[in-house]
């Protein structure tokens, strides 16, 4: 595979009607915008992704497709045939292809190779000193605002998920504010992308030299001690993708989940502990309000059909991972608040699936963070008009930027993030 794509200069073609990945019904209403575009485009959507042709895939069977056959559908970015129109400083390029080969930027044999040292490293993390440290940071990121009586509870679902994965990749908790910046900058693909792309490599390259000369228990030193068939760029980039992949979905995730149950009368006995259960919350999340809505990318490795759409050779294919679970060929057979069914695409499908350990690590984060938050504080409601709710400007992570909250207020349980 290459790693490194050409660089020359070339002409995109969009197609005809290309909908355009961008602007503000994105992040206000995408399920009635993906009603329309299915209505107008079918399973297989041509799309505008920053100037460039692609495919928008939202039809459940034609995602399992796509997600089924990784060597029609390959991940190597090597093939995608817009290489020679793509300027050095695309905002989009960062989430397109890293420089640094790893688990997520790789595929076929090279991407199992990454993907057996990932899940290794993943499984070192004790599930109960996992929910521990969770517990702990949960009560200190409350003591912050617990005794105001308001807050915005979008910091606490964001602060949570990145202090437990520092913690568990091996970064001091002050690097936090910080690393939170560069990867919300990162996923909103802005005209900072770039740059934060830049800072964050550099953070990551600085902390594999850290542990290499003095190792702790944590994630990355489990790397940099079993990873001898690994270089250290390859160490680097899949440390990079640990925090990267995990940090926003998953503060997404409980932020999500949150607005669900503060907004949705099925969940108000919840906060009292009634039949609608947190668990049950974060899984309705998972198929209504997916923190990942769109994943790049695929590229068709030949011609081929795909939804009665002619994919040619070097295409680009977009996982519309929240369109699918939205197709109203599937919600017509399921009630995703009940039963636990989670035959979802929020975590993608497949041979590029998210691992599985850092699935759980995922949902101990959140379901930790929000059972003690509701614990704490029985009584949240919000402090705004529901209409009035803040969501992340981005047609790939669908999160909340505000989510204001009154409360009574409590006393400290810690005195505060030290």
């Amino acid at each position: 595979m290459t790693n490194t794509p050409p660089t020359s200069a070339g002409c995109p073609v969009l197609q005809p009607g290309a909908v355009p990945l961008s602007g503000p019904r994105f992040h206000t209403d995408p399920q009635r915008l993906y009603r329309e575009v299915r209505r107008e485009h079918g399973p297989v959507v041509p799309v505008d992704l920053g100037g460039f042709p692609a495919w928008l895939v939202i039809g459940y069977r034609e995602l399992h497709q796509v997600t089924s056959d990784p060597e029609l559908f390959s991940r190597d970015r090597a093939l995608w045939n817009q290489w020679p129109a793509v300027p050095a400083d695309w905002p989009l390029l960062p989430m397109v292809g890293g420089p640094m080969p790893s688990v997520y930027f790789t595929a076929g044999a090279e991407h199992r190779r990454h993907a057996e040292l990932v899940n290794a490293a993943l499984e070192t993390v004790d599930p109960f000193a996992a929910r521990r440290l969770c517990e702990e940071l949960s009560d200190r990121l409350i003591d912050r605002f617990c005794g105001r009586g308001e807050a915005d509870l979008a910091s606490f679902a964001r602060d949570l998920p990145l202090l437990a994965l520092l913690r568990l990749v091996g970064f001091p908790d002050d690097q936090g504010p910080d690393l939170a910046r560069l990867m919300g900058e990162l996923a909103d693909g802005g005209p900072g992308a770039q740059d934060a792309f830049a800072q964050w490599m550099a953070a990551v390259v600085k902390l594999v030299a850290e542990k290499r000369m003095e190792p702790a228990a944590d994630i990355t030193s489990w790397m940099v001690a079993n990873a001898q068939e690994f270089t250290e760029e390859e160490v680097m980039g899949n440390v990079r993708d640990i925090v990267a992949a995990g940090f926003l979905t998953t503060a997404d995730w409980v932020g999500n989940s949150i607005r669900l149950m503060l907004t949705d009368d099925r969940f108000a006995a919840a906060l009292g502990g009634g039949r609608y259960s947190v668990g049950q919350a974060m899984n309705e999340v998972l198929w209504e309000d997916t923190p990942t809505q769109i994943l790049a990318g695929r590229w068709a490795s030949r011609d081929t059909q795909l939804g009665g759409r002619t994919i040619q050779s070097g295409d680009m294919v977009l996982l519309g991972l929240a369109g699918a679970n939205n197709d109203p060929l599937i919600q017509e057979h399921l009630d995703p608040g009940q039963g636990g069914n989670s035959a979802h695409f929020a975590f993608s499908y497949g041979e590029y699936r998210c691992p599985f350990p850092a699935q759980e690590i995922a949902e101990i984060i959140a379901r930790t963070g929000i059972e003690v938050l509701l614990d704490r504080l029985p009584d949240l409601e919000l402090s705004v008009p529901v209409d009035e709710l803040q969501r992340r400007p981005s047609a790939f992570l669908r999160g909340m930027t505000a989510l204001p909250v009154r409360f009574t207020p409590v006393p400290t349980t810690t005195g505060g993030i030290r």
